[in-house]
Parts: structure tokens; C-alpha cells; sequence
């Protein structure tokens, strides 16, 4: 392992707790490796790959960080490719020819990847040594960023016969841990947790009012003119102003967020990383997996979304070793904005029933379009997700498989020449294929379930004869409509109750969410050391002594201002001001939905009606929901 670590990463040594979780895989293990951000958790999967007999598949939520580590191991030699969507069809499936050709040693994809018929059937075919999961905590409901998807990757281990997992997070907390653990059936022993606490991080908490924070945002990166600095920021329109402004101050400084394009994102990543920015304005989109070694200053214009998302963004400064700045410029003006993500992700009742609705009609079998239900149902993509789950879970339906409704090729080559490569009943089957496609003038549709019918229902036999053709180039394959298929295990609920346990459900996630939040700016007002604090948050119990050098250690403890100067609520109607949200939806729309619109939270249904060009949306966006709601109530 060690001969390893030198010859191809360059390293003499491991780092605390590297070589404790490679000796678990390598010995045959599952194992988690709980590491701060920029303590070398990648490491643990990209050394143990070389010394496993098969494919190491990688499983990432974000694609900047699959770049970001392609990039690392291709500039050590190691063979890694990712099959992602910036991908051409081409390009896909010249990855896809080299992992069965044992080319390739990691192989990284997103979890929705798995979602995908076409690449299950591929991936089934490929002996699979170790499943690595990174950003782990994402399984779990306890954690600060659950993705529903991720409560299927034991399931997929299991399909896919991959005998050994590794999970990797830096911000996981003792109970996010256990659920992680469980869910993979992980041996405590092979749980390697290493300490959180970096003594060349100095975290500063600076309480100000918002006036006040340009002013000290441009006076502190002109005193370390030149450094590499981030600055969070909440908002993306907040990112463009506030990077505007340090440019009118003659800081070389540049925005970034989810809402630029691709190639503009990796162009103003690319010359940050290389030094020719020094200082980028980010949401949180910019961060994940950047492996820049001398940022010495993250600074949050905005609180974070959580003491685990303030942890993890701190965690990219001084990776070095090298003395780093973590600076907070802190005030409650923006928490507002914090809560309304949280309550836009709680569906209503009645498209919770809805959905039930649905499913009671179905049958056996529940054919669902994700974006066609959240429009009927107008809930949100994510927390339909988590409905879908929720519904997994109390064993009222069941995923059998994923599938594009449509496929449709076009020949590459002459419709004879294809037929003569097979004989007897193979040349049969692409016959009917041939004869069960709909031509039109250079594409043909697929009927794939009439093909099927004929051949014992085997419609991933129909799938795969298309994905050999096109590997071989003899169609040109293109796939649309991802459709999830469900087993209705139980229709007899009580749609009413059901309905209301969901419900509830959903509120208690919503009321965990917002407790989440309070206890962030608790967190941060404390006179307490929040370099130890930090470390008990995340169970490490090993940093017994205040660091002595944080804001509160120095006796600069923050007590965050609120200088928001609104109108009393109830010296406005809001209830008027929906007037032309009413007439546009022609229905009642419950509370909720009014607070959304006056608040500026979005949903399915704004979407459709066009919500943002009507008069008076968002216009109450600085006050606080819950505070909205009620005074809607009070005038009902």
C-alpha cells in the first residue's frame, strides 16, 4: 500500500486515518471514512482501486467534483473516466467500451445515473469490486442535505452483486453516522473518524449590520491583497452584486453561481484554481471537491445554511497547513431567506393526496413521469422524491425498474447488412424490432412493449439488442421520458390517513430544517470556543481545550444585529395582494400557497401559470413565512 502511495500519488505517508480505512477495503471490508473537508478522504477509494480486481465505481452528487477528481487521477496515470450529462452519445459510449474491456479501474457517475435502465443493464454486466459513495451523509434523513435518491444505493449495491462499500463524508454527525452504517451493515470498527479540529484555521465570527458589510468585506481583502479567497454567499443575484462591487473597488474578483453556463463556470473555476482570480463570490454551487491548496480565506457574506454546511465550505481554507482566515460577517437579516427554502419543500395536503389518488388507480403496477406528477400534484421534483420514498418505505409501493418511454434510432448502416450479422431465431428478433419500429423520414420509434409481448414481456432483451447495435454502430440510439415503474404492494390504505401521516411527516422534516437554522445562530452567538464546539457537534470528543484563538476565545463573542426596517404586517392587506394571483389560477388556493407567492417561493404551479410576471410576487420577500401566514389567517 505504501509502494502505492509513492509510486503513483507521490506521498510517503498516509495521512491520520488513511491507511486504516485501505486496509479495511483491502482486506476485504466495508468501511466509512469520516474525515474534514481537505483531510484526503478521495484517496482512501483512489488507492484502494489499484489494488482491487475489478471496477471501482464511484458514486458523486455533484459534477464538479467528478471533474475535479478525474482530473487528479488522470494526471497520476490511474485509468478513471465518468459517464456524465455533458457527455455526446459518442463519448459515453467510448467509456462504456473501455470498462468492458477492463480499461478503465474507476468509473464515476451521479446517483441519478443509477435511475437509468440503459446504464443498469450496462453496469450489470461488469464485475464491480468496490461501491464508494461520496458526500454519505446525503442517505441519510438526519443529515443537513438528504437527496431521496440516495436511500436506493443499498438497494442498487445489492442488485448489482457489489460484494464492498465506502462511504465517505465530512459532516456527519454521531446519529447521521449510526443511520449510515446500519444502512450498509458497516462493522464499527471499520467506522475510522479522525479529529475535526485544524489549529491552522483561525474562525472568526464578525457581527455587523448589512450596511456595514461591504465596507469591511473590501477593507479586509485589501489588507491581504492577492490571497485566494471565497466568499458564500446565499443568493445568486447576490453573488453578481457583491462581486461588482469589489471589482469597482479594484479587487480582481469574479461571480459564480448554479444560474451561468457551463463552460463560463468551469472557465472562471479553471483560472481561480490557476491563480488568475483571486477572489470568487460564490453560492454554494462552487467548492464541492476543489482540491486548491493555498485559499486562505473563506468568508461568508451570508450565514450558512447550517453549522454542517459552515463546516464543510471553512474546510477548503488552508489545506497547506498553512495559517488560514475563516471570517463570518453575521447578522439575522438574511434567515428569512433560509426558512423559505426550507417551508417552498413542504408539499400541501391535498397534492399529498393527490399522489395516493393516483396509486389507488393504478393497480399493480404505477408507471410514473417525475415532472408530469409534480406538476399535477404541484409539489416540488425534490420533495416528490422524498414522498416517493416515504411511500417505499411504509411498504406501499415497491421500484421495479426505471425505463425511457421513448427510443428511436437511426441506421447507420443498410437495414439488410444489419440483418445479415445474425442468424436463425437472433436474426429473427431483430427482424421484429426492424418490423416493430415506426419509420419516419430518417428516425424510427420503437414500440418496445409490442416487441416485447412477443418474447415472454422481455423488454430488457428489446433494450439491450438496441444498445448492442448502437455500441457496434449500426443505429445511431437516442432515449427520452424516464419513466419509474412501481409495484403497488398495498392499495387497501386509508387515503385520509395516509394523507395526514405523510403530512405530518413532511412537517416534522420542515420543523427539524427550521430548528436547524436556530440553532446555527445559537451556535454562533455563543461565548463559547467555536473551534470545540464545532468538534462536539460532530462527536469528536478529543479536542478537550478552547483553541484560543477563534473570535469568542479573543472575547469578540457575536451578538448578531437585525436592521431590517420593515412596515408592520399588519399595516399591510395581504390578502389584496394576491388578487391577481386568484384571478389567474381561477381557484381558492389554500394559505400556504398565497404565503409562497408573496414570499417568492416558487412551485409547479407558479411555474405553469407564470407566477413571477404577476403583480405583488415576492413582494413581501424580507419578511418571515410563518409571520406572513399568519397574518393571511388573522384576515380570513
Amino acid at each position: 500500500m505504501r509502494q502505492t502511495l509513492h509510486d503513483h500519488f507521490g506521498f510517503d505517508d498516509f495521512r491520520e486515518g488513511q491507511a486504516e480505512v485501505v486496509g479495511a477495503i483491502v482486506g476485504g471490508h466495508s468501511a466509512a471514512a469520516i474525515f474534514p473537508t481537505g483531510s484526503g478522504k478521495s484517496l482512501c477509494y483512489q488507492l484502494s482501486a489499484l489494488h482491487l480486481p475489478h471496477l471501482t465505481l464511484v458514486v458523486s452528487p455533484l459534477l464538479a467534483l467528478i471533474q475535479d477528481q478525474l482530473a487528479f487521477l488522470q494526471a497520476r496515470n490511474i485509468p478513471a473516466a465518468s459517464i456524465d450529462s455533458t457527455q455526446s452519445r459518442e463519448q459515453s459510449s467510448a467509456v462504456m467500451q473501455q470498462v468492458t474491456q477492463g480499461q478503465i479501474k474507476i468509473l464515476m457517475i451521479s446517483v441519478e445515473r443509477l435511475k437509468n435502465e440503459r446504464f443498469r443493464n450496462f453496469i450489470a454486466r461488469i464485475p464491480v469490486s468496490l461501491l464508494v459513495i461520496d458526500e454519505a451523509h446525503c442517505i441519510s434523513e438526519w443529515g443537513h442535505n438528504f437527496r431521496p435518491d440516495y436511500l436506493k444505493l443499498p438497494h442498487y449495491q445489492q442488485a448489482l452483486n457489489i460484494p464492498q462499500v465506502l462511504l465517505l463524508t465530512a459532516t456527519a454527525t454521531p446519529a447521521v453516522i449510526q443511520d449510515m452504517r446500519q444502512k450498509f451493515a458497516i462493522a464499527p470498527k471499520h467506522v475510522i473518524t479522525t479529529g475535526f479540529y485544524r489549529a491552522n484555521l483561525r474562525l472568526h465570527v464578525k457581527a455587523l449590520p448589512e450596511s456595514d458589510k461591504d465596507r469591511y468585506l473590501i477593507d479586509w481583502l485589501k489588507t491581504h491583497r492577492g490571497q485566494s479567497t471565497i466568499v458564500y454567499v446565499t443568493l445568486q443575484h447576490s453573488a453578481e452584486k457583491v462581486a461588482a462591487t469589489l471589482v469597482q473597488s479594484g479587487i480582481n474578483a469574479h461571480a459564480y453561481h448554479a444560474g451561468m453556463n457551463h463552460d463560463l463556470r468551469q472557465s472562471i473555476q479553471q483560472q481561480f484554481m490557476q491563480g488568475e482570480i483571486d477572489c470568487i463570490v460564490a453560492t454554494i454551487a462552487f467548492g464541492m471537491g476543489i482540491d486548491k491548496s493555498d485559499i486562505r480565506h473563506v468568508i461568508h457574506y451570508d450565514l450558512p445554511k447550517s453549522i454542517e454546511n459552515y463546516s464543510q465550505e471553512i474546510g477548503r481554507a488552508g489545506r497547506d497547513g498553512e495559517l488560514a482566515h475563516c471570517l463570518m460577517l453575521a447578522n439575522r437579516n438574511n434567515v428569512h431567506v433560509l426558512e423559505n427554502f426550507v417551508y417552498g419543500d413542504t408539499p400541501e395536503l391535498a397534492g399529498i393526496g393527490s399522489v395516493l389518488h393516483e396509486i389507488m388507480q393504478a393497480g399493480e403496477k404505477w408507471e410514473v413521469m417525475l415532472n408530469t406528477l409534480s406538476r399535477t400534484s404541484n409539489i416540488r421534483p425534490l420533495p416528490l422524491k422524498t414522498l416517493l420514498v416515504y411511500l417505499e418505505m411504509r411498504r406501499i409501493i415497491k421500484p421495479v425498474y426505471s425505463y425511457y418511454a421513448d427510443y428511436r434510432y437511426k441506421l447507420l448502416i443498410p437495414e439488410q447488412t444489419l440483418l445479415n450479422h445474425f442468424q436463425a431465431e437472433r436474426r429473427s428478433f431483430v427482424q421484429a424490432i426492424l418490423n416493430g419500429s415506426q419509420r419516419a423520414r430518417t428516425w424510427a420509434t420503437v414500440d418496445i412493449d409490442a416487441i416485447a409481448s412477443a418474447y415472454a414481456n422481455n423488454r430488457a432483451r428489446v433494450v439491450t439488442a438496441l444498445e448492442y447495435f448502437n455500441d457496434q454502430q449500426y443505429i445511431e440510439l437516442q432515449s427520452k421520458q424516464m419513466t419509474d415503474v412501481f409495484e403497488v404492494v398495498d392499495s387497501s390504505f386509508q387515503t385520509g390517513a395516509l394523507t395526514k401521516a405523510l403530512f405530518t411527516a413532511f412537517k416534522q422534516k420542515e420543523e427539524n430544517e427550521i430548528n436547524r437554522i436556530s440553532q446555527m445562530i445559537t451556535f454562533f452567538e455563543s461565548n463559547d470556543c467555536i473551534s470545540l464546539k464545532l468538534a462536539h457537534y460532530f462527536g469528536d470528543q478529543r479536542q478537550t481545550e478552547p483553541c484560543g484563538h477563534c473570535s469568542a476565545c479573543s472575547g469578540n463573542a457575536a451578538q448578531l444585529p437585525y436592521d431590517l426596517h420593515l412596515p408592520p404586517l399588519s399595516t399591510l392587506n395581504p390578502k389584496a395582494m394576491c388578487e391577481a394571483l386568484q384571478a389567474a389560477t381561477g381557484q381558492p388556493l389554500s394559505n400556504d400557497m398565497l404565503t409562497r407567492f408573496l414570499c417568492g417561493i416558487s412551485t409547479p404551479l407558479f411555474t405553469r401559470i407564470k407566477a413571477r410576471s404577476l403583480p405583488n410576487f415576492a413582494r413581501l420577500e424580507q419578511y418571515r413565512y410563518q409571520d406572513v401566514k399568519s397574518c393571511l389567517q388573522s384576515k380570513t
